[in-house]
């Protein structure tokens, strides 16, 4: 088991859970952050820190498509550590639907 980052992570970008995180397996893209599954120890703890609830194990069902997400990405983006700010339409994107049709940029963030 792993946890993955999904949709609703897009645009809000909330990194409470990249200060948690015992392994650092956080990667940021310019919108959305994912976690490196063959990185990831299962601890949990960064699901409960994620304000737009948008971290969940990969063992509920429909997640493939996110776990694959999550590899494809945290491979090629930079690793993330620290919190920063919330996307500044964080609160106004919490809960839109279809966001990573929509929205979501495969463009990586800055990292550390």
């Amino acid at each position: 088991m792993t946890y993955v980052v999904t949709d609703n992570c897009i645009r809000c970008k909330y990194t409470d859970c990249v200060e948690v995180c015992p392994v650092d397996c956080f990667y940021e893209g310019e919108n959305f952050l994912a976690i490196n599954p063959d990185e990831c120890i299962d601890c949990g703890v960064c699901e409960p820190e994620c304000p737009a609830e948008a971290i969940k194990p990969d063992t509920e069902p429909g997640l493939e498509k996110w776990l694959t997400l999550n590899a494809e990405y945290a491979a090629i983006w930079p690793n993330i550590t620290v919190k920063r700010d919330p996307l500044p339409e964080a609160k106004e994107m919490d809960g839109v639907s279809r966001k990573l049709d929509l929205y979501f940029s495969a463009e990586p963030g800055k990292g550390d």
